[in-house]
């Protein structure tokens, strides 16, 4: 009979292997997955993780990580933050969307005027919207004490309702010949979040990305507020005797989370993507959640993880249009590194033993 047995002490081995050991079981149950739809599991595999790195057009995908990445890391760096306090903001998808409607509407109300300034309003409008997004289950967390998960949760789909709102009426381009989505903010040399070197993929956004990882770094290891988060995620009891101040806690976490999505979306839109539209939101939201797990809720980590990340969304893209694949195959392999990786996690704080069965 096998049972779990609570360690004495947390297995800082495990800790530290459980990321590998995940991404090792992704590797072999994607590849099983990918058996059963008739594609070569090796070859897929290969394709989903050294084509963008070595293949023939590498060239051209490498600067696709930093593009991919940085939205991934810089919503996770805030996640990870209320994560580690044990304060769960699953909504960040909807503080994203907020932050791309917010930062794009506010550097279209200057259009068409040729200003240096407009951009920077754009960054301020951005982080507010997700921030204001993040508020509304801050709030009623520490007014009514809601669940922040479910009101978080569900304020996504209220979010891309607004999203598709704004696609066909307050943001939609007067010279679209009726099509819904904004002006092409590419075409908006203000607004427009350019690579800030040629072909490189490097532009704010990935900027922001890294220096939210130093900020993040710092504040858990410097700070006194950093050692409050830590504290209040590790032994509630003794922050509250340390004096931690539980509603002013989750109104920052929630809101510089929130606000960290927001950016996301603005350099996103004002970038990558170029508009507000119907389909804007691909789930980075989402999926910044594995990265924040994957990476161990610390800011290096989650850096390295966020690269993995986008070299799944990189490879995967490829693989759909040289093997094949279903895009739904794609999500579903993402979801198996979340899926593995909580599952090995248990064994940080339970080991595995053999017990014996007693005879009646």
């Amino acid at each position: 009979m096998i049972v779990l047995e609570k360690r004495p002490q947390p297995s800082k081995a495990w800790s530290y292997a459980t990321p590998l050991v995940a991404v090792i079981a992704t590797m072999i149950f994607g590849g099983i997955l990918f058996a059963l739809l008739g594609k070569n599991p090796v070859e897929a595999i290969g394709t989903i993780f050294w084509e963008p790195l070595f293949g023939e057009f590498a060239f051209y995908y490498r600067p696709q990580l930093l593009v991919k990445g940085a939205p991934l890391v810089l919503i996770a760096i805030g996640l990870s933050l209320g994560f580690r306090a044990g304060i769960w903001n699953i909504g960040a998808e909807g503080q994203y969307i907020m932050g791309a409607i917010f930062g794009a509407g506010a550097g279209l109300a200057f259009y068409p005027l040729d200003a240096w300034y407009i951009f920077p309003i754009m960054v301020l409008a951005g982080a507010f919207g997700g921030w204001l997004w993040a508020m509304i289950p801050a709030f009623l967390k520490v007014r009514f004490g809601t669940n922040e998960i479910l009101v978080s949760l569900m304020l996504v789909y209220v979010a891309e309702q607004f999203l598709a709102s704004v696609s066909l009426g307050l943001l939609k381009n007067p010279e679209g010949f009726g099509f819904p989505g904004s002006r092409n903010l590419q075409s908006y040399e203000s607004a427009h979040n350019a690579e800030l070197i040629a072909g490189s993929g490097m532009h704010w956004g990935v900027v922001a990305a890294f220096i939210a990882v130093i900020f993040s770094y710092v504040l858990l290891n410097r700070h006194m507020l950093g050692f409050h988060i830590r504290l209040t995620g590790e032994a509630p009891r003794a922050a509250k005797f340390a004096g931690v101040n539980p509603a002013r806690l989750i109104l920052f976490c929630l809101g510089i989370s929130g606000a960290l999505a927001g950016l996301a979306g603005m350099f996103e839109v004002t970038g990558p993507s170029g508009q507000v539209s119907i389909d804007f939101n691909v789930g980075y939201g989402f999926t910044a959640i594995i990265v924040a797990f994957l990476g161990r809720l610390h800011p290096v980590g989650i850096l390295l993880a966020g690269g993995l990340m986008a070299l799944t969304y990189i490879g995967g893209e490829i693989a759909q249009s040289q093997l094949g694949l279903p895009a739904a195959a794609i999500q579903v392999f993402q979801g198996m590194l979340l899926f593995f990786l909580l599952a090995f996690d248990l064994l940080t704080n339970y080991r595995i033993r053999a017990a014996r069965s007693e005879v009646a």
